[in-house]
């Protein structure tokens, strides 16, 4: 689950990380409203999306006057942003973030993330902050920083020092980056956050020079959700696919993809099998959907609805291997959808363990069309085959 730039400053600030003075504002006149409240002479309209780039695609403008607080604000609401992120259909602002204009001395890139061949959180930093950190990774590694945090102990002091002096941090700025550096730790471990992505990290002000966090991306485990109510309610559903937030309702794990194949297969394992063979035989799958264990005729109908909102989806293809699920429950589940939906694309079956033979035979005996396959690549060459005529 993603949440909004301001929201992850709120919830960094409320572990006492700084952050720059700013309120939200859904129109023109609550950002000016805000510039005004927040004083000074300088300020910055970011567009609120679930999306990276924005700055080069026009949705963060610094401005100097409330009059163009108010314009910047209004060219955004409402309007539809293409970054590098979002794919060319881009995503609606909805809601800006005002805040006051910073002195920037000099900028940085901070990440901690989960490291899943090491298991445990890795902090990332460069000297070289305000770009994309995968573009310094290719033409710059030697100023990749990364530090691996033992949960035994946690992030250590020292750690953060050699973090800061590798980035070029020194002085008084390094017990403000050790601080800084552990309070982040502190909010991704105790809110089950994924990735936290501080990007720029910079350096502010004249004379008294301090770290402020400028921009903040979070990414939280979504199975830990159930513990995390407080970050539950920062979720917004206007920035999901409703396809993904319908599937989450019906117990579903969907994940939309660019294909014509639609797939409903049981295991995150299978699935991911699934789509790897239909691109081999040279097609291309529209989502990624698993059904989970124990699914009733009433969530393959649910499953079968979801895949087939999609516009682009030519065939579904049902993979199944049964182990709590039974085939006849899912045979049973394709008929009722069939009638149900009036299903009009190809469907291609392979069906295989628990009751198989069972719900094999349900289908041969539905007077349906299903197109059914021994084993998973004869299944997927079939579904390739159809879409391709």
């Amino acid at each position: 689950m993603n949440i909004h730039e301001y929201q992850a400053k709120e919830l960094l600030k409320s572990f006492g990380v700084p952050v720059p003075n700013g309120d939200v504002a859904f129109n023109d006149k609550q950002a000016a409203q805000v510039a005004e409240e927040l004083g000074g002479s300088r300020w910055v309209v970011k567009a609120q999306i679930h999306a990276g780039g924005r700055g080069k695609a026009g949705g963060v403008k610094v401005v100097d006057s409330i009059d163009q607080v108010k314009k910047a604000a209004d060219a955004m609401i409402g309007h539809r942003l293409v970054t590098h992120q979002t794919g060319p259909a881009g995503s609606m602002v909805q809601r800006v973030w005002i805040e006051q204009a910073s002195d920037i001395k000099h900028e940085f890139y901070l990440g901690f993330v989960i490291d899943r061949a090491t298991q445990r959180i890795t902090v990332i930093a460069s000297s070289e902050g305000g770009m994309d950190i995968e573009e310094v990774a290719q033409a710059h590694p030697d100023k990749i920083v990364k530090e691996v945090v033992d949960p035994a102990i946690g992030l250590r002091d020292f750690q953060c020092r050699k973090v800061a002096t590798a980035i070029g941090l020194k002085g008084k700025l390094m017990p403000q980056m050790v601080k800084l550096m552990k309070a982040i730790y502190r909010c991704m471990r105790d809110k089950d956050v994924l990735q936290a992505e501080i990007n720029p990290l910079a350096v502010v002000g004249d004379g008294d020079e301090k770290l402020m966090v400028l921009d903040a991306k979070f990414s939280f485990d979504d199975n830990a959700l159930f513990r995390q109510r407080g970050v539950t309610d920062l979720r917004d559903l206007a920035e999901e696919d409703p396809k993904e937030v319908e599937a989450t309702g019906h117990g579903l794990n969907y994940i939309a993809l660019d294909g014509n194949i639609g797939c409903i297969v049981n295991g995150a394992g299978l699935a991911m099998a699934s789509l790897d063979a239909i691109t081999l035989h040279g097609g291309r799958p529209a989502n990624f959907l698993d059904v989970g264990g124990g699914a009733s005729p009433e969530k393959v109908t649910n499953a079968c609805r979801i895949v087939l909102q999609d516009p682009n989806v030519k065939c579904i293809l049902v993979n199944i291997f049964a182990g709590i699920n039974r085939c006849d429950w899912i045979a049973q589940g394709l008929i009722q959808a069939c009638n149900s939906l009036q299903i009009k694309v190809p469907l291609i079956v392979r069906l295989a363990g628990t009751n198989v033979e069972e719900g094999r035979q349900i289908l041969a005996e539905s007077g349906l069309s299903f197109i059914t396959a021994e084993n998973l690549d004869a299944a997927a060459a079939k579904a390739v085959a159809t879409v391709q005529g």
